[in-house]
């Protein structure tokens, strides 16, 4: 299945001249006749969507969805895709179901923090095969240093339209996080940091804490490279084992024999262990400083950070007492 992927936030689309014919529109909330697939290309006309609408039965005429269209600035949003449209509705209804993503055929969704593991089911029951999604990894242009995928599809909302293939929806992605590490700073800075190490602080940040605890983390990694201490972050942990819903980790598992392992390992992993958002790469470049070497979450929403490790050991104990008690959703 050929499909190209498209931001939903970098469409426009172009509104032009539409004859006034009085406007004859069906009344909202009506019950719907039935359902139908309307087509939608990438930068297509708002009165090529009109016409297709009205000529589908969607709505009662053309220029009714048109003059909505124009007199709402969301219209700009609406995704490319096969979206799935009642027939026999209001102009206004037509527009709010265009903008629905649960009615887009070939969605997907990359949430911050999604692992490459993750965000490939998704291509498949989007319509891609699994053999032209492999041809597609192997093909695509990767930024200079980066061996894998992971770390460079950029969390978003993708819809897909008909005649582009995998490679290109990859590629899309891909270029969207090269435009985001350019809009943070990645490649302009004057950081001891590389392009793609800045990235991998960027995955470790988005996996250890909330938004806002991305910059102290972020320093934290900073203070615990400069004094040659591993990292010993349980996030790349759960990244080889590919576990999530746990912030349990056995004494064992540090043990784990893998590059990616910063229990032991010294120094950065190798690669992103998992998609980071733009908050996420902002705090990688622009740590609050601090002299943190050690953070914990003693209970949700309560991320605690310190330099001393007996005030650290008391927090863990506290932290241990609070998992017990079920303040943690976890399972080991």
């Amino acid at each position: 299945m050929a499909l190209a992927a498209v931001c939903f936030i970098t469409l426009t689309l172009k509104f032009i001249d539409f004859p006034n014919s009085g406007a004859p529109d069906f009344t909202c909330r009506a019950s719907s006749a039935g359902s139908a697939v309307v087509e939608i290309s990438a930068g297509e006309s708002g009165s090529s969507i009109a016409n297709k609408l009205y000529k589908l039965g969607v709505v009662k005429s053309s220029d009714s969805f048109f003059r909505v269209a124009v007199g709402d600035t969301r219209s700009q949003r609406i995704a490319p895709g096969a979206h799935s449209i009642d027939i026999g509705i209001c102009a206004k209804d037509a527009l709010n179901q265009l903008l629905d993503p649960l009615r887009i055929e070939g969605l997907i969704n990359i949430s911050e923090g999604a692992w490459i593991s993750e965000i490939l089911p998704q291509f498949y029951k989007a319509g891609f095969s699994s053999s032209e999604v492999s041809q597609a990894i192997a093909k695509v242009s990767r930024p200079a240093g980066f061996k894998t995928l992971e770390g460079l599809l950029f969390p978003a909302q993708y819809s897909f339209a008909k005649g582009e293939t995998a490679l290109s929806a990859l590629q899309s992605m891909i270029s969207r996080t090269a435009s985001e590490m350019r809009k943070a700073g990645f490649f302009s800075t004057s950081s001891s940091f590389t392009p793609q190490q800045l990235l991998v602080i960027a995955s470790l940040v988005q996996a250890e804490g909330n938004i806002q605890d991305f910059s102290k983390i972020s320093q934290v990694i900073r203070n615990r490279l400069a004094i040659g201490m591993p990292l010993q972050f349980d996030s790349t942990v759960h990244y080889i084992k590919k576990t999530r819903g746990s912030v349990f980790l056995s004494s064992q598992s540090t043990l784990i024999k893998s590059e990616y392992n910063t229990y032991q390992r010294y120094g950065l992993p190798p690669g992103p262990i998992n998609n980071p958002g733009s908050a996420a790469m902002e705090a990688a470049l622009n740590p609050t400083i601090g002299d943190w070497i050690y953070f914990i979450t003693v209970a949700p929403g309560d991320t605690r950070f310190t330099k001393d490790s007996q005030q650290f050991s008391e927090w863990k104990r506290e932290y241990k007492a609070n998992l017990r008690k079920g303040l943690f959703r976890s399972s080991k």
